[in-house]
């Protein structure tokens, strides 16, 4: 909603001083405009939002959009009142001066406010704003972009907040096992930096019990699925639990069946969700892998096995990884990895209508999977990613799609249609529902 408040003060501590000319003294006038501009700096919004930074981000908002609401009607009115008033050269120069000082501190005190609490602007779109905030027409435009963005982050961040706060006493995620959850290739679970994004917050703040995979992010399927393997065991009995569900996104997916099937591990899990899984493959990796050189293969797998080294993996395989994401080898791997009656087996999936909708390296793969696997996510194919009791299909939203790392909310970034962090309370709560 338009903080009527906020522009009425606007205009009162800008063009107003003219116009309180004809009702007081003139110092008078300096101290009323500017008691009134020191207030709607320091508090642009009467209405408070569930945390301190969404107040102070709604604070930034309010000022922006008094300042772009107002920025035209305050010079008309400026100019009107000073030709009423005074034909003095001197004040009117003074007068305009003051009137574009007082517009700028507003506009400078709400963009600070948004560019230091914004999560969902993102660095592209505030360097894109500091760009274009030196190109006349086109920076006001840009203005209003920031505005949409900002006000839908506040929106929908302070709604789920609200919505937390009603349901925490039913602790929809309190799941009878923990849930452990498995990362991708060529990602790690980093303490600072959360493969799953928000999602894991979210699960807990429902009540869930949430652990790790911490499995190496570029090895072969059976590699990965033994260290899976030990980490049930040390969720076990670091809880004391009989069991865990596990949710695992792309490749962790195979390594938890992996897990499963041939280490032993179906009577200590109660379920497995799988995530855009390449249970199938991907043929667009057997093109790649057979029509690279040798040369080539051995040159990009040792740069990649050094990054991965850095990034904490003992003894990365990067040949490895990749060969047990093609279709051929998917094929084998399906044949020794039949599902458990034990377990309860059930999938996610999702996809996306174009390139433009994904980050790097998404935005480049998704035409060539396209051409080789049809309809996916950036990586993989929707015919690969059923697998189970259940499949969850979740169809573009709009132009953009979801892709596969939407998913797993790797760029924590709110998708107008679809709430990822909703997605999985939905799925935590209805394995609690089955007793799980």
């Amino acid at each position: 909603m338009l903080n009527i408040l906020g522009i009425i003060l606007t205009v009162l501590s800008t063009a107003a001083i003219p116009a309180l000319y004809l009702l007081f003294p003139e110092q008078i006038c300096y101290w009323i405009a500017g008691l009134v501009f020191i207030i709607m700096n320091i508090v642009p919004s009467l209405s408070r939002k569930t945390t301190t930074r969404l107040t102070g981000l709604n604070d930034g908002l309010s000022l922006l959009k008094s300042f772009l609401i107002t920025l035209i009607p305050d010079f008309a009115l400026l100019m009107i009142a000073l030709t009423v008033i005074t034909p003095d050269i001197n004040k009117i120069l003074f007068f305009c001066l003051y009137c574009y000082l007082t517009e700028s501190v507003i506009f400078w005190n709400g963009i600070i406010r948004v560019y230091i609490l914004s999560k969902q602007l993102g660095l592209r779109r505030k360097i894109l704003g500091l760009i274009c905030g030196m190109i006349p027409i086109l920076h006001l435009i840009v203005l209003r972009y920031i505005i949409i963005v900002v006000s839908n982050e506040v929106e929908d961040e302070d709604s789920r907040n609200r919505l937390n706060d009603v349901r925490a006493e039913n602790e929809i995620c309190k799941t009878k096992y923990p849930v452990l959850m498995v990362h991708g290739v060529f990602f790690r679970d980093f303490r600072f930096f959360n493969y799953w994004g928000r999602i894991p917050g979210e699960l807990i703040r429902n009540g869930c019990k949430v652990y790790y995979g911490n499995q190496m992010s570029a090895q072969s399927v059976e590699i990965c699925g033994a260290e899976i393997a030990s980490k049930i065991k040390e969720i076990m009995d670091e809880t004391g639990c009989e069991k865990v569900n596990i949710i695992a996104h792309s490749k962790g997916g195979l390594d938890t069946r992996y897990a499963i099937s041939c280490l032993g591990m179906a009577p200590y899990v109660a379920s497995l969700t799988t995530v855009n899984t390449p249970h199938r493959g991907c043929k667009f990796a057997d093109y790649l892998l057979n029509q690279a050189s040798e040369s080539m293969k051995t040159g990009v797998a040792k740069k990649y096995n050094a990054a991965l080294k850095l990034a904490g993996d003992k003894d990365p395989d990067f040949i490895a990884a990749v060969t047990d994401l093609t279709a051929t080898r998917c094929e084998e791997l399906n044949k020794i990895m039949p599902d458990s009656p034990e377990v309860y087996y059930q999938s996610v999936g999702s996809c996306a209508y174009h390139a433009v909708g994904g980050r790097f390296p998404l935005n480049l793969s998704y035409h060539l999977v396209k051409h080789f696997d049809g309809k996916n996510d950036g990586l993989v194919a929707q015919p690969s990613m059923v697998w189970g009791e259940k499949f969850t299909f979740f169809e573009p939203v709009g132009y953009r799609g979801i892709t596969h790392g939407d998913m797993i909310d790797l760029n924590r970034e709110n998708v107008d249609g679809f709430d990822v962090r909703e997605k999985y309370i939905e799925i935590v709560s209805d394995l609690k529902n089955k007793g799980f």
